[in-house]
């Protein structure tokens, strides 16, 4: 069974503002709740092909996985795809100004947990959209307290 989950949120900032800050894999830790650490594996700046490791810790179990940038396409959509582990999974961002100072931004996880994961699919992917919303909640308050 394949996991499609999709979140959105307002942030009271702009576009700029908001995609800069989420696309940045050293933010990663600051505003998801599950991610503990991101490390680079690739020199930065951030481009198709940027590799970044993370580990989280999701339904109890600690995960580490590396994701590789395969769309960079600043203030407007970010895509990540890793194939590793239980969960192979694609993350996708996208942003769009409602006006000058406020955006919509969409988080979208998707992919086939494999072995177990298949098993708790469902359990999966009500976790994640809790888990979504928390981290959408998360990264509307550190921007709109800046």
């Amino acid at each position: 069974m394949a996991v499609d989950v999709l979140t959105e949120c307002i942030i009271e900032r702009s576009l700029a503002q908001v995609a800069a800050y989420a696309a940045d894999p050293d933010n990663a830790p600051k505003w998801y709740v599950n991610i503990k650490s991101a490390e680079w594996r690739t020199p930065k700046p951030l481009a198709v092909g940027s590799r970044i490791a993370f580990v989280a810790e999701f339904l109890g179990r600690r995960l580490a996985y590396t994701y590789e940038v395969v769309e960079h396409a600043p203030g407007e959509r970010f895509v990540m795809r890793t194939a590793e582990g239980p969960f192979p999974m694609e993350t996708t961002y996208t942003w769009e100004a409602l006006s000058a100072t406020r955006t919509r931004m969409s988080l979208r996880n998707r992919g086939s947990p494999r072995g177990f994961g298949a098993i708790v699919a469902p359990l999966m992917a009500a976790a994640m959209r809790a888990a979504n919303k928390k981290d959408l909640a998360k990264l509307k308050s550190i921007l709109e307290s800046q």
